[in-house]
């Protein structure tokens, strides 16, 4: 079993490094897989490459990263990545300004041998601040659906909503085509809803996947109920006659 984690990144010289120590601090036993960090820079001018191109001298699992001239959408960057992941890779989005836990890896591996079949899978994260202490009462929970529509249906009524908590395999990605490159947000989101489509229910983890840190430069920043419901129907306009078919109803 290989996981590829994968990171875009912009102008987070200062909160890299820590994704980066996180990935590294991964511990497999006592199961046996491999895994790599992928980075992929997006025209960052603040001292970026140069500590990528260190950071990937450093002892340790593979970190390789590739780099653009010029600002991408993280849809973008993330299908670039992937390509560079071997097929049979589980892919374990990371921002670059979150904690990857060290057991993240091990567990998701274990769910996988034990739903055989299964191409992904979906956990809960925890919010810390800037500093990385605990922000109580601001955890992610996710929730168990009996189908794809019933989950579909939560999404789109706002009651529901992924991030970067999902583990998923090459193959499926493959399938339904990867990421939206012309979205600017909520592009997880947009592939997401595709596996529904395609019928894949995700495992359910009983662990937590990442620490995602809230901080002054948050991509999130300014996402409010109108806009995330705005985003919310611009991926649904993309799959009405799907959505529809299945009664699921447009936000």
């Amino acid at each position: 079993m290989h996981f590829s984690v994968i990171t875009p990144t912009h102008q987070r010289r200062d909160l890299l490094p820590d994704a980066v120590a996180s990935v590294r601090a991964t511990i497999s036993a006592p199961l046996d897989f491999s895994f790599e960090h992928l980075i992929y820079d997006n025209g960052s001018s603040d001292g970026t490459p140069a500590y990528l191109r260190e950071a990937a001298k450093e002892p340790g699992p593979p970190l390789r990263y590739w780099q653009h001239a010029s600002k991408q959408t993280a849809g973008f960057a993330r299908n670039q990545l992937i390509r560079e992941a071997p097929p049979e890779a589980w892919i374990v989005p990371l921002d670059d300004d979150d904690f990857l836990l060290q057991r993240t890896l091990h567990n998701y591996a274990a769910q996988i041998n034990a739903h055989a079949g299964r191409p992904w899978l979906v956990a809960d994260f925890l919010r810390v601040d800037e500093q990385g202490r605990y922000m109580p009462g601001e955890d992610y929970y996710s929730w168990r659906f009996d189908s794809p529509a019933d989950m579909l249906r939560a999404i789109f009524r706002a009651e529901h909503f992924i991030q970067g908590n999902v583990c998923y395999s090459r193959a499926l990605f493959d399938e339904v085509g990867g990421y939206t490159a012309e979205l600017t947000m909520a592009e997880d989101l947009d592939l997401y809803v595709r596996f529904l489509l395609a019928g894949h229910l995700p495992v359910l983890c009983p662990h937590i996947s990442h620490l995602h840190r809230f901080h002054r430069s948050n991509v999130s920043i300014g996402v409010d109920a109108d806009k995330h419901n705005a985003d919310l129907r611009v991926i649904y306009e993309k799959y009405e006659q799907e959505l529809s078919r299945q009664g699921i109803e447009k936000p």
